[in-house]
């Protein structure tokens, strides 16, 4: 061997020694010295205080690539130190450092790059959690300790944490904007081939119960993660319950989230405390569909597609489309109802009962005796979102005396602007089409709505209008009819209340029974002979009714029916306010009645409990009338109980004239005045 390669190697055999006297000495080195180092270090970093106050210790393991044989340069095959830390503590941000530490871990195990120190770089490819204790808060301002950022800008020294695995431990959430105080105790589960950690939940979240279970994947990614997360999860937050299962990719950015998810509650508004949508008041109700969504520096999207489910006892069925934007996220989507039980869509106006509202979770405010609904729509909650939604129903279920056969309805929320652009029913052979406009947005004040509402009724069958009426069954003839609308007020009652505008209705042609009109005329003895000899189908000139309304209060500007047999002409008006009716109904017989007790009849009392009644002075006027002249003759006793015909002729083309022209709401809030067609009332 020459002199050179002799000298060369010794110095190898040197330099090998030295590098095994270090291991040696680093190996056998009291780490614990080293614990004020570390700590002022992984501080600076994370930003906020860090103590190991248990025993550090220190092995040497074979980097993750060198351990699955995939290294390509030395640096690969340079061994890493393994640190175990006991009894680790985490601080809280400076700003939040009175509320106590973050975490407590029993034991903090990982693995450091040695040649990222000489970059002033902590890099931890796997950080492994013992029994950890931590405490997440958020603060009303937005603030919280979860987010670490950059820690100290002043250090050179930053951290870079690949991923976490947790394990017999648990996370408490307090979260002042969700009003969430949450416990959830994690375990491992080892023997799971699908799910490494286990969880159970308790706490409060809106003020209501939060209870719990599921299962993770074991390895909970912090930055890069190609492999889907699977999760699963049963949640109950008071009456609503939560099932979904599923997977996440990249779980620290939610960057895509795919799972089942089935939903159920007592009512769909109640959902807003968890998801944030304004969701209408609805009966209890339960959907199953599948949910994907995916987080991008502009915000959310998320579509819960095909989703089937029932409200109350109608099916529903649809998909819809969320997303978040700058000012106000956007709701989009389509609800198709086969069959639809009618009574289910009282709780969106709060016309359900006392019981039913107690079930879904509200006051049962609604006053015994009282007809229109009092429940105060939540107006708070309609510049939270907008919205576009389309609903129709393909067959409906309802009461006899309800000739509703289908439904169709877009809405659209914009700014706290609520909109039925239209509201169509398919009704008693015809449509019934509206357009409603609800203002929420504040500006007619805290909570109150300026409500702008037009109807059209056209080609409605009077035979199946009133269904339960048997002497109209047999009738035949189309009501069209409009109104407009205008008020403010923050509930159906209270809208109603304040309504001001007109309301047109008129039939200019059909038949009715003849029967009906001998009743309404109180002409008995063609009553008795109609029901002898059948009743039969009168010709109907025309039916105009014309309704002024003024602060809730509807007033007659016309209202007459006009046959080949009787005029009848109503008067009066209706308080929506005080839920109070005042009509005067005057049949007027035309040709030859026999044993006639014509008399004005009453509609008086309240919604909930109308009164008929006759004009008694009227009618005992004839009936003594009659018992005068049976002393002086008994066939001229007949002549006080016999109308011949009406003195004057129909006033039906006159109103036919009014009806048809198109009635005009005042602005919301303001009080419409306007002079009756027969004088100032």
């Amino acid at each position: 061997m020459t002199r050179r390669a002799s000298i060369a190697l010794a110095g190898v055999a040197g330099l090998i020694a030295v590098c095994g006297l270090a291991l040696v000495a680093l190996h056998d080195f009291d780490w614990n010295r080293a614990k004020p180092w570390l700590d002022g270090r992984v501080g600076a970093a994370l930003g906020r205080p860090f103590a190991i106050a248990g025993d550090l210790s220190l092995t040497w393991e074979r980097s993750a690539a060198a351990a699955t044989g995939s290294e390509r340069t030395w640096r690969e095959l340079i061994p890493w130190p393994h640190l175990v830390a006991q009894d680790v503590h985490i601080g809280n941000p400076p700003d939040m450092a009175s509320s106590g530490e973050m975490a407590s871990i029993r034991e903090i195990a990982f693995s450091l790059n040695p040649l990222a120190l000489l970059e002033k770089r902590i890099a931890i490819p796997v950080l492994s959690f013992a029994a950890p204790i931590v405490s997440l808060r958020r603060e009303a301002d937005g603030s919280n300790n979860w987010t670490f950022g950059n820690g100290d800008e002043r250090s050179p020294w930053r951290l870079q944490l690949h991923s976490v695995i947790f394990s017999q431990g648990s996370v408490h959430l307090i979260d002042a904007i969700r009003h969430a105080d949450v416990t959830a105790a994690i375990e491992s589960r080892d023997a799971d081939p699908g799910y490494g950690v286990a969880w159970r939940l308790r706490g409060k979240l809106n003020g209501e119960p939060v209870s719990g279970e599921g299962k993770a994947g074991a390895l909970l990614s912090l930055q890069q993660q190609t492999l889907p997360y699977p999760f699963m999860a049963d949640l109950r937050v008071g009456k609503t319950v939560i099932a979904v299962a599923g997977t996440l990719t990249k779980p620290s950015d939610l960057a895509a989230l795919d799972m089942h998810l089935k939903l159920s509650g007592a009512s769909m508004a109640r959902l807003y405390a968890l998801t944030g949508l304004v969701l209408p008041e609805t009966p209890p109700f339960s959907t199953d569909g599948h949910l994907i969504g995916t987080l991008s520096a502009q915000g959310g999207h998320w579509r819960y597609e095909k989703f089937i489910g029932r409200v109350g006892s109608s099916d529903i069925g649809g998909n819809l489309d969320y997303q978040s934007r700058p000012a106000r996220p956007l709701l989009t989507g389509t609800v198709v109802s086969h069959l639809l039980k009618f009574s289910d869509l009282a709780p969106l106006i709060g016309a359900d009962s006392n019981a039913s509202k107690a079930l879904r979770g509200v006051a049962a405010v609604q006053p015994a005796g009282k007809v229109l609904p009092v429940e105060r729509f939540k107006t708070e909650r309609w510049t939270s979102i907008d919205a576009d939604i389309k609903f129709s129903a393909d067959r409906i279920i309802r009461a006899e005396e309800l000739p509703i056969n289908k439904l169709t309805a877009t809405l659209h929320l914009q700014d706290g602007v609520l909109s039925l652009l239209p509201l169509n029913f398919g009704m008693a052979g015809g449509d019934l089409s509206s357009n409603i406009r609800l203002d929420g947005s504040g500006r007619a004040g805290k909570h109150a709505i300026k409500a702008e509402m037009t109807v059209t009724a056209r080609h409605l069958q009077l035979k199946q209008l009133f269904p339960s009426l048997r002497p109209l069954r047999a009738s035949a003839g189309e009501l069209d009819g409009e109104a407009s609308l205008s008020a403010t007020g923050d509930s159906v009652a209270s809208l109603l209340g304040d309504a001001n505008g007109e309301v047109k209705t008129l039939i200019d042609h059909g038949t009715v029974s003849k029967l009906l009109l001998e009743e309404m005329g109180l002409n008995i003895g063609n009553v008795i002979i109609t029901r002898l000899v059948g009743d039969k189908q009168v010709r109907l000139n025309c039916l105009a009714a014309d309704f002024g309304v003024s602060r809730g209060v509807m007033r007659t500007h016309g209202f007459i029916v006009d046959t080949a047999a009787a005029i009848v002409d109503v008067s009066g008006d209706i308080d929506l306010a005080r839920e109070r009716l005042n009509l005067t109904v005057r049949p007027n017989s035309k040709g030859l009645r026999v044993l006639s007790l014509r008399a004005p009849l009453y509609v008086r009392g309240s919604f909930s409990q109308p009164r008929l009644s006759i004009d008694k002075g009227v009618l005992a006027l004839k009936a003594g009338s009659a018992l005068a002249l049976a002393v002086l003759a008994p066939v001229a006793a007949l002549i006080p109980l016999t109308k011949t015909g009406p003195d004057e002729s129909s006033d039906c083309p006159r109103l036919l004239a009014a009806a048809r022209v198109k009635p005009v709401a005042p602005p919301p809030g303001k009080i419409y005045r306007r002079k009756l067609m027969r004088g100032q009332r």
